[in-house]
């Protein structure tokens, strides 16, 4: 395989290249799914409740509020009809809706009339069409102008759209210049970190153009996928690289040295290639499919990036390797650091420290307060701002639907009166308290009943006031089902946003048992393959899991709450990530211990690697936290924010707890690895 690259050299780099312009191009053609409801599978209750409605009537839950500040009622009915005018918008509910606005408004319900109408400020709901989010809400906008507000699903998603490919490109922007100086401050070449970058970004933009081949990604991939692919990936191509440089000093010729590069290298670079793979793999087992879309196209940018440095990398190093030669400087930082002993020293107190912190930070992570869907704007946004004075003027709002069989309204009634006595039900609408009871729906128009009556069912609206998730607003979803279900059984359907949530915690509680396991297992398995230990692979697991668990008990202790999809990635990411740390610290341990004592071996391990996986660490850190800082939507900000504090908890735990905790188990490792042969100190 070897000679086959070397020979021809030319046609692999031009196929690549050819390869990356052409997935430059089609990625483009990519649709970006922003909804993270379609995530959900087709069996969920909620899933099955939406095709019901969808086919039963025209209009579906509303997704958007807007309020108008100071208008009177007719001002307001003549901003009801510009809003239904803008394509995109139906639905559109006001206060005429649910009474007759001839009669004096003193006379009606007043917590009726409050939900729509409040000290001259109006409140309307309606449906965004799903795929027309941008241009209807930059229509509203317009119409409304920056004195009034909107906020809902739609708008979000709207932002979301707006934000997410420009805030990627920034992230990008400000990473690639940190990631060139950590490479250029660790390497001996000013073109070094030009040939890894340029290695690792073929397969990046390879991926990101296959994904024409799966027909839509998810924001959160959009986002995240092609520069975690990157962090994670570049070391593959720094470990071929140095090993040819070392080849270099000894080879006849470059091309020799190169074959003995990727021999050496493929072995390793294939085992941290396949603890990824597998963690990322773990993902596409979930239901819910936010996180098997990730899985995929991270499972799918970790391949390529192999491929990339095992064939393209070799070949293009072959062409250009006098311009590494032409480019020689002198080493900025030393790859060597004389701290082992001193790091040995706290070998004690970190032991200590750990046995402290492991089980608190274990059942904190635990019992975090997770969101389950994107969480709140930022404040100094308009979108954080105008649901905060919505809010102000109208309280918390949570529109719920029930959809029950059509034909008693007797019975409808009853179940409705019951409703309307929960105390987060501000107010229903229905046909029997809207119209009555009493008035027969043959007798009306259809304009009259339409929005209350399908072929087969009777929709009822609940004005909630709870939060759209939480144990108050799941606690109500509860209560809505449990009275539906005392009037017709299991023929009703639920509906709206705090609704589909509830299914969504469902779901991801049960991924997120089989994701950790799967992870945890598949990871051991490689690890037991590779070191040929029992030990090695349960040291090196408690080592990062460790390090996973106080990573996520972070947002336990300061009471923040965490999006749980950012929690089930980062749990299955960075274990998957950070292990390589482990293992190649490990791999270098064990070498050593074959010639000198446990002691001497791991003060020498610390001193000969603390700098590769600084630098590896380094920029991971550094990809976290710019997704962090540049991105505006909460999902993304929390898996940053997690993956920059994961890789720095990580290295420290490999650099300070593994070496300990390989003194420790010594005599348990030599027992439990196949072979070791280990060095033993000769009797005097």
């Amino acid at each position: 395989m070897t000679e086959r690259i070397i020979k021809h050299k030319k046609s692999i780099v031009i196929t690549f290249m050819v390869l990356t312009i052409v997935s430059v191009v089609v990625q483009f053609g990519v649709p970006v799914n922003h909804d993270m409801v379609d995530y959900l599978p087709d069996d969920a209750p909620s899933m099955k409740s939406m095709d019901v409605m969808d086919k039963e009537f025209d209009d579906d839950v509303a997704n958007t509020r807007v309020m108008i500040k100071d208008v009177s009622i007719q001002e307001a009915l003549a901003y009801k009809e510009k809003l239904e005018a803008i394509d995109g918008v139906s639905g559109v509910m006001w206060l005429d809706d649910v009474i007759d606005i001839k009669t004096p408004i003193e006379m009606a319900d007043t917590d009726t009339v409050t939900s729509y109408y409040k000290d001259g400020d109006a409140l309307f709901s309606f449906e965004i069409e799903d795929g027309k989010e941008v241009e209807a809400t930059d229509a509203v906008y317009d119409l409304i102008g920056k004195s009034n507000a909107m906020s809902g699903d739609a708008p979000d998603t709207a932002l979301s759209q707006k934000m997410t490919g420009e805030e990627a490109m920034n992230a990008a922007l400000i990473l690639i210049p940190i990631v060139i100086l950590i490479l250029l401050l660790s390497t001996t070449s000013w073109m070094e970190p030009i040939f890894f970058l340029t290695a690792i970004g073929v397969s990046v933009l390879i991926n990101m153009g296959t994904n024409i081949f799966i027909g839509e990604i998810s924001f959160v991939t959009q986002a995240v996928a092609p520069i975690l692919q990157l962090a994670v990936s570049l070391d593959y191509a720094i470990f071929l690289l140095h090993s040819f440089t070392d080849y270099r000093q000894t080879a006849k010729t470059p091309e020799e040295a190169m074959k003995l590069a990727m021999k050496r290298s493929f072995p390793a670079v294939a085992a941290s290639a396949s603890t990824t793979v597998f963690g990322f793999m773990a993902l596409m087992f979930m239901k819910f499919g936010l996180g098997a879309d990730l899985g995929l196209n991270l499972l799918k940018g970790i391949i390529l990036s192999f491929i990339s440095v095992m064939i393209f990398l070799p070949a293009l190093t072959l062409i250009l390797y006098k311009w590494i030669d032409k480019t020689q400087h002198r080493p900025f930082l030393p790859s060597k650091y004389n701290i082992g002993k001193y790091i040995m020293k706290l070998r004690i107190p970190v032991l200590l420290i750990v046995a402290i912190l492991i089980v608190p930070a274990f059942l904190a992570q635990s019992h975090t307060n997770f969101l389950y869907g994107t969480g709140e704007h930022p404040h100094d946004t308009r979108a954080g701002q105008d649901a905060k004075k919505i809010e102000d003027v109208f309280g918390k709002f949570t529109p719920m639907v029930l959809l029950v069989p059509k034909g008693d309204l007797a019975r409808e009634e009853e179940m409705v009166q019951d409703l309307d006595e929960l105390d987060d039900v501000k107010s229903t609408v229905s046909y029997v308290n809207t119209v009555g009871a009493g008035i027969p729906p043959e007798y009306l128009d259809e304009s009259e009943t339409e929005p209350f009556f399908s072929k087969h069912f009777s929709r009822i609206t609940l004005n909630t006031t709870t939060d759209t998730e939480g144990d108050e607003a799941f606690a109500l979803v509860d209560k809505v089902k449990e009275i539906a279900a005392d009037y017709y059984g299991n023929k009703y359907h639920a509906l709206g946003e705090s609704v589909t949530l509830y299914d969504m915690k469902d779901i991801v509680e049960k991924d997120n048992t089989l994701v950790n396991l799967l992870t945890v297992i598949t990871i051991a398995i490689v690890l037991l393959i590779t070191f040929r230990s029992i030990s090695f692979p349960v040291i090196l697991l408690l080592t990062i899991e460790t390090s996973v668990w106080i990573n996520l008990s972070f947002p336990y202790f300061s009471d923040s709450p965490l999006v749980f999809i950012g929690y089930l990635i980062i749990s299955t990411v960075q274990l998957a990530a950070t292990v390589d740390y482990g293992i190649l610290f490990t791999e270098n341990y064990t070498l050593l211990r074959k010639k000198m004592s446990a002691i001497d071996a791991v003060k020498k391990t610390i001193n000969e690697k603390i700098f590769s996986i600084g630098v590896s660490a380094s920029i991971l850190s550094s990809v976290g936290f710019i997704l962090w800082a540049t991105s505006s939507d909460p999902i993304v900000s929390s898996i940053g924010l997690l993956l920059g504090r994961g890789a720095l908890l990580a290295f420290l735990l490999v650099v300070l707890l593994l070496p300990a905790l390989l003194l420790v188990f010594d005599r348990v490792i030599e027992k439990t690895t196949w072979k070791p042969n280990f060095y033993k100190r000769k009797e005097e």
